[in-house]
Protein backbone atom coordinates (compact mmCIF):
# COMPACT_ATOMS: atom_id res chain seq x y z
CA UNK A 1 0.00 0.00 0.00
CA UNK A 2 1.39 3.48 -1.02
CA UNK A 3 1.70 6.02 1.76
CA UNK A 4 -0.74 8.22 0.77
CA UNK A 5 -3.12 5.49 0.77
CA UNK A 6 -1.93 4.60 4.67
CA UNK A 7 -2.14 8.05 5.42
CA UNK A 8 -5.97 7.78 3.91
CA UNK A 9 -6.24 4.99 5.54
CA UNK A 10 -5.12 6.02 9.62
CA UNK A 11 -7.53 9.46 9.10
CA UNK A 12 -10.59 7.04 7.92
CA UNK A 13 -9.55 4.91 10.66
CA UNK A 14 -9.36 7.67 13.48
CA UNK A 15 -12.93 8.93 12.29
CA UNK A 16 -14.20 5.58 12.47
CA UNK A 17 -13.08 5.74 16.44
CA UNK A 18 -14.72 8.75 16.77
CA UNK A 19 -18.04 7.20 15.73
CA UNK A 20 -17.45 4.45 17.92
CA UNK A 21 -17.06 6.88 20.79
CA UNK A 22 -20.67 8.31 19.77
CA UNK A 23 -22.10 5.26 19.44
CA UNK A 24 -21.31 4.71 23.13
CA UNK A 25 -22.21 8.43 23.97
CA UNK A 26 -25.89 7.26 22.68
CA UNK A 27 -26.18 4.11 24.47
CA UNK A 28 -25.62 6.30 27.74
CA UNK A 29 -28.09 8.39 26.94
CA UNK A 30 -30.50 5.75 26.13
CA UNK A 31 -29.42 4.56 29.43
CA UNK A 32 -30.73 7.78 31.09
CA UNK A 33 -33.31 8.11 28.96
CA UNK A 34 -32.49 11.49 28.14
CA UNK A 35 -33.05 12.03 24.00
CA UNK A 36 -35.73 12.99 21.76
CA UNK A 37 -36.34 12.64 18.09
CA UNK A 38 -33.65 14.71 16.89
CA UNK A 39 -31.02 12.60 19.06
CA UNK A 40 -33.03 9.05 17.25
CA UNK A 41 -32.37 11.11 13.98
CA UNK A 42 -28.62 11.20 15.23
CA UNK A 43 -28.42 7.91 16.26
CA UNK A 44 -29.35 6.25 12.98
CA UNK A 45 -26.91 8.45 10.96
CA UNK A 46 -24.10 7.19 13.16
CA UNK A 47 -25.44 3.89 12.75
CA UNK A 48 -25.50 4.27 8.96
CA UNK A 49 -21.66 5.99 8.90
CA UNK A 50 -20.22 3.16 10.89
CA UNK A 51 -21.62 0.58 8.12
CA UNK A 52 -20.59 2.44 5.28
CA UNK A 53 -17.00 3.17 6.92
CA UNK A 54 -16.94 -0.63 8.31
CA UNK A 55 -17.02 -1.38 4.36
CA UNK A 56 -14.29 1.14 3.09
CA UNK A 57 -11.68 0.17 5.67
CA UNK A 58 -12.80 -3.81 5.15
CA UNK A 59 -11.78 -3.36 1.30
CA UNK A 60 -8.49 -1.82 2.19
CA UNK A 61 -6.93 -3.77 4.89
CA UNK A 62 -7.29 -7.30 5.76
CA UNK A 63 -8.82 -7.38 9.45
CA UNK A 64 -9.22 -10.53 11.93
CA UNK A 65 -10.90 -8.41 14.42
CA UNK A 66 -13.02 -7.39 14.86
CA UNK A 67 -15.32 -8.91 12.35
CA UNK A 68 -18.01 -7.70 10.36
CA UNK A 69 -20.42 -9.85 11.36
CA UNK A 70 -19.26 -8.96 14.94
CA UNK A 71 -19.94 -5.32 14.44
CA UNK A 72 -23.09 -6.09 12.38
CA UNK A 73 -24.55 -8.15 15.49
CA UNK A 74 -23.68 -5.08 18.06
CA UNK A 75 -25.42 -2.58 15.69
CA UNK A 76 -28.24 -4.98 15.00
CA UNK A 77 -28.96 -5.05 18.65
CA UNK A 78 -29.70 -0.82 19.03
CA UNK A 79 -32.04 -0.73 16.56
CA UNK A 80 -33.34 2.85 17.99
CA UNK A 81 -32.44 4.82 21.12
CA UNK A 82 -36.06 3.53 22.05
CA UNK A 83 -35.34 0.62 22.43
CA UNK A 84 -31.67 0.62 23.78
CA UNK A 85 -33.89 2.74 26.86
CA UNK A 86 -36.08 -0.12 27.36
CA UNK A 87 -33.78 -2.60 27.59
CA UNK A 88 -32.51 -3.72 31.45
CA UNK A 89 -29.38 -3.42 32.94
CA UNK A 90 -27.76 -6.42 32.13
CA UNK A 91 -28.71 -6.41 28.28
CA UNK A 92 -27.27 -2.57 28.35
CA UNK A 93 -24.12 -4.02 30.09
CA UNK A 94 -23.61 -6.33 27.47
CA UNK A 95 -24.19 -3.85 24.94
CA UNK A 96 -21.49 -1.74 26.28
CA UNK A 97 -18.93 -4.79 27.12
CA UNK A 98 -19.76 -5.63 23.14
CA UNK A 99 -19.15 -2.10 22.06
CA UNK A 100 -15.70 -1.94 24.19
CA UNK A 101 -13.79 -5.18 22.79
CA UNK A 102 -14.74 -3.72 19.04
CA UNK A 103 -13.27 -0.21 20.32
CA UNK A 104 -10.52 -2.00 21.70
CA UNK A 105 -10.14 -4.13 18.05
CA UNK A 106 -9.94 -0.70 16.10
CA UNK A 107 -7.55 0.93 18.06
CA UNK A 108 -5.18 -2.00 17.64
CA UNK A 109 -6.18 -2.24 14.13
CA UNK A 110 -5.18 1.56 13.81
CA UNK A 111 -1.86 0.77 15.63
CA UNK A 112 -0.91 -1.96 13.16
CA UNK A 113 -1.75 0.63 10.05
CA UNK A 114 0.80 3.22 11.71
CA UNK A 115 3.24 0.49 12.24
CA UNK A 116 3.23 -0.27 8.46
CA UNK A 117 3.37 3.59 7.63
CA UNK A 118 6.65 4.26 9.85
CA UNK A 119 7.83 1.38 8.54
CA UNK A 120 7.39 2.53 4.86
CA UNK A 121 8.33 6.34 6.38
CA UNK A 122 12.04 4.14 7.49
CA UNK A 123 12.47 2.82 4.34
CA UNK A 124 12.28 5.59 2.35
CA UNK A 125 14.60 7.04 4.46
CA UNK A 126 17.46 5.55 3.76
CA UNK A 127 16.74 5.40 0.25
CA UNK A 128 14.68 2.20 -0.10
CA UNK A 129 12.47 1.39 -2.72
CA UNK A 130 8.93 3.33 -1.65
Amino acid sequence: MKTKNLQQLIAQTEIHIECWKQFNYFVGIARGKKFGPEDETRFLELKSIIIQDLELIFSSIEVAAPSKEDILTLIGHAPSLRYLSEMGEGDLRAIENHWHKIYIDWHSILGQIKVQQRARESKSLFGWKK
